[in-house]
């Protein structure tokens, strides 16, 4: 079973790889930095396994979709993987962890301080959580998937809150990522123009999920028969790890137990 929504993003469907390509990225920073036990909360599709697993003595990814979850245990059986609804982290004991990552998921999560708070608890004494998010001031339009997103100085006082020391950082692009999201936000703004009631904003989240995703998917692949060149090309590599997370597309923060 493979999850095809806009939400999840494919690395099979074309006209998502700049999507895919910004969420793979964080996987490959954060492989040359992990190592022993890790655990990954909301591991989805398995997006970065093939750059995790080798560097790591031992792998547990968590997610509540449990097509993705059996799909994940066939095809990684070096790893493992579980069904789960979190917070809590119902079975796991304090300080087993050396490292937690968690990319793109604690927007989604309805107790984000409980959620900290059992990352900080699982943690070895000295390890580390990576976390990333969307910044939502570069989000081109409510996303109904989201609970909520966060500027960066509001991750970073929720953080701080339960954390020994947070490093603050965000993932950009380059010229031809910037490229696809002048693009992306120049399409969308033309869409929301129909909104003139402003729902997206007032309606329950429930009730945009659907044409969310259609309208999501339509944009997309209207992004590639435009230019396709340029859908096709990016890569993880144009993709920037910076400083300034308050100007970046997605928060990127190392969270530090002493």
């Amino acid at each position: 079973m493979r999850i095809f929504k806009t939400e999840v993003t494919s690395d099979k469907i074309v006209s998502d790889n700049p999507i895919h390509q910004r969420l793979l990225k964080p996987y490959v920073v954060v492989s040359g930095q992990v190592q022993g036990d890790i655990l990954e909360l909301g591991c989805g599709e398995g997006r970065g396994l093939d750059e995790i697993l080798p560097v790591v003595n031992s792998y547990l990814g968590l997610d509540k979709i449990p097509g993705a979850i059996d799909r994940l245990i066939n095809v990684y059986p070096e790893g493992s993987f579980k069904t789960a609804v979190f917070p809590p982290f119902k079975g796991l004991v304090d300080n087993s962890f050396d490292a937690v990552i968690s990319f793109q998921v604690i927007e989604h999560v309805k107790d984000d301080t409980l959620f900290l708070k059992e990352i900080y608890r699982v943690l070895k004494p000295g390890g580390m959580a990576i976390i990333t998010t969307p910044n939502i001031k570069l989000s081109i339009s409510r996303n109904p998937w989201h609970i909520r997103e966060y500027t960066a100085d509001e991750l970073g006082v929720l953080t701080r809150s339960i954390f020994d020391n947070v490093e603050m950082k965000g993932v950009s692009g380059n010229e031809k990522v910037m490229q696809y999201y002048k693009n992306n936000s120049k399409s969308v703004q033309k869409i929301m123009k129909f909104d003139i009631f402003n729902l997206q904003h007032k309606l329950p989240a429930a009730l945009l999920k659907i044409p969310y995703e259609i309208l999501n998917r339509i944009n997309r692949n209207k992004l590639q028969n435009e230019d396709d060149t340029l859908v096709n090309n990016i890569s993880y590599s144009d993709y920037i790890v910076t400083d300034t997370p308050e100007t970046s597309l997605d928060l990127f923060y190392y969270l530090y137990k002493k």
